[in-house]
C-alpha cells in the first residue's frame, strides 16, 4: 500500500488525526506526511475535512431522503448536464451520483421536515423536462454512515425470557 493510500486510510476514519498521529500511523517522518497531505489537497484528492454528527442525538429538527431520479439524457452532456444543474443550484443536496440499475441519478437531500422534501421534489426536480420520474425514500433511522456505528454500545436492548 502506498504512503498516500495510508494516509488517506488513516484519514478516512479520523480526520482530525494530527500530522504527528499520522506520521507514526504510516512509518513516514512529519515532514513526509505534510508534504504528502498538502500535494493531495492542491490536488483536490483530499476535498475537506468534515464531522460526522447523528442528528437524532440532538434538538434540531431534520430529515434525509433519497431521491430517486429517471432521466432523460441531453445530447452531448448525457447526464452531466442535468447532474450539474441540480448540485449547483441547490445546496440542500448533500450528494448526487450517477447509478447503474432501474433508476439514472440519485440524489441526498436533507431539509428540515418531509414536506420540505416533497415540495423540493414537486417544486424543483419534477418540472425539469429531463426528468421523467422520482422516487422518494426518507431516512428513519441511521445505524451506521461512513463505516461508523451510530449507536450508543453500552445499551443493552436484549429482552429476557421467563
Amino acid at each position: 500500500m502506498s504512503k498516500q493510500t495510508q494516509i488517506l486510510k488513516i484519514l478516512e476514519k479520523n480526520a482530525r488525526a494530527t500530522i504527528e498521529e499520522i506520521a507514526v500511523l504510516a512509518g513516514i517522518t512529519y515532514d513526509e506526511a505534510a508534504a504528502i497531505i498538502s500535494e493531495m489537497e492542491d490536488r483536490k484528492i483530499i476535498f475537506g475535512y468534515k464531522a460526522l454528527i447523528d442528528w437524532d442525538k440532538t434538538e434540531e429538527e431534520n430529515v434525509s431522503a433519497f431521491i430517486e431520479l429517471k432521466v432523460r439524457p441531453q445530447l452531448g452532456d448525457g447526464f452531466d448536464s442535468v447532474a450539474k444543474k441540480i448540485m449547483y443550484e441547490y445546496p440542500n443536496v448533500k450528494s448526487i451520483s450517477l447509478m447503474s440499475g432501474g433508476f439514472d441519478l440519485l440524489v441526498e437531500i436533507d431539509g428540515n421536515n418531509m414536506k420540505d422534501v416533497a415540495l423540493f421534489v414537486a417544486e424543483h426536480l419534477s418540472p425539469m423536462d429531463c426528468i421523467l420520474s422520482t422516487t422518494t425514500h426518507f431516512v428513519l433511522r441511521r445505524y451506521k454512515k461512513d463505516g461508523i456505528i451510530l449507536e450508543d454500545k453500552s445499551k443493552d436492548e436484549r429482552r429476557m425470557t421467563l
